[in-house]
């Protein structure tokens, strides 16, 4: 079943994007982000009432620095949805879990004395596995990105940096005993907030019922989502369901094959299976370093 929650999940963050997709023509990111962050308030204090989970928080502060950065990352993704094929937005945000793996790396020769007996290159598979996530990159966006399209495919990339410090700001969360229901409900809160304070700066689309209607779905299927995650998580995370994460690429695929059309060319999808290859491979690797890790939002 766990393995069932995440493919849910995966299908729901995938069918997420295709709404972005259909409502970024009419609307801006600030406001795709506000109108996610709306739904998901009411959408995951349900919930948190239904767990019988309380919302109120002793640390507020690393909520908002996690909000923060999942703000930055969730409004880089949606402008990068809008701009590039869905397939090359959604794996550029799925590199969040390569970005890691490369913070990992980075932190472990930072810190490496070799005095305390243990080998600079033991960090050597993982420092492949993210050198092959970044060759993956190369190899999707040149095929892939027409010129117009480089400072999308920069701001694609960036949300999946970003979204690795969330991740790692989750992971803190979670160490200090916060559910995982509580952290999301805030992060909705934070991107409500933040999506409407730019609003008030950059204006408001004209509204036009036929197009509203995508923005709903935007929120609900990002709480679904967020919950099946959750559900699969919720007995451990085995290697096998945190790799069906990746699961959402092909999604994402598929929608941009059937709905968009779009053409990608043999050395974007070869692009795309290396990170995907490189994203499960970091992490079997960083499991060791940071076992009963949270799942990874998108």
């Amino acid at each position: 079943m766990q393995a069932l929650w995440m493919l849910l999940g995966a299908a729901f963050f995938a069918t997420m994007g295709v709404c972005v997709k259909f409502a970024s023509a009419h609307f801006s990111p600030a406001e795709l982000v506000f109108y996610r962050g709306l739904v998901g308030i009411v959408f995951l204090a349900a919930i948190a009432k239904q767990q019988g989970i309380s919302l109120r928080t002793r640390y507020p502060g690393m909520h908002v620095w996690r909000s923060a950065v999942g703000v930055l990352s969730l409004g880089s993704w949606f402008y990068a949805i809008a701009h590039l094929p869905l397939a090359t937005a959604m794996t550029l945000n799925y590199m969040s879990g390569v970005w890691v793996a490369a913070f990992l790396v980075g932190g472990t020769l930072l810190n490496w004395n070799p005095q305390d007996g243990q080998s600079a290159a033991s960090q050597g598979p993982l420092a492949i596995t993210v050198l092959t996530g970044f060759a993956g990159v190369v190899m999707m966006l040149r095929p892939t990105i027409e010129q117009n399209q480089i400072f999308a495919g920069l701001i694609g990339l960036l949300s999946g940096f970003v979204a690795a410090f969330a991740f790692m700001q989750v992971m803190a969360l979670g160490r200090v005993g916060e559910p995982e229901a509580r952290t999301v409900f805030y992060f909705a809160i934070g991107t409500a907030v933040a999506g409407g304070a730019v609003m008030v700066f950059d204006g408001v689309s004209p509204w036009d019922w036929q197009q509203a209607i995508w923005l709903l779905p935007v929120g609900v299927f990002a709480s679904l989502g967020q919950l099946c995650l959750t559900r699969a998580y919720s007995q451990g995370a085995t290697l096998v369901v945190a790799n069906l994460q990746y699961s959402g690429i092909v999604f994402a695929a598929l929608y941009s094959l059937l709905l968009f059309g779009d053409d990608i060319a043999w050395m974007g999808w070869a692009g795309m299976a290396l990170i995907v290859l490189s994203g499960m491979a970091s992490t079997l690797l960083r499991a060791r370093a940071a076992p009963n890790a949270p799942a990874e939002e998108h």
